[in-house]
């Protein structure tokens, strides 16, 4: 049970962080910065999803 609460809380938070960049690109001027710190997280978060299904 724990590890399907992992799941959702990853999914959540890629969730989340999808929301984050697509405010972020909808801004006249992003901060590409922001932006790619932001693809950084989602980016792990996806690789962590990936770990937990491969197990």
């Amino acid at each position: 049970m724990a590890e399907d609460d992992t799941v959702s809380l990853l999914k959540s938070e890629h969730a989340g962080l999808e929301r984050a960049i697509t405010k972020e690109l909808a801004r006249p001027y992003p901060n590409e910065e922001t932006l790619a710190e932001l693809k950084r997280q989602k980016l792990r978060i996806k690789d962590q999803l990936l770990k937990l299904h491969a197990a």
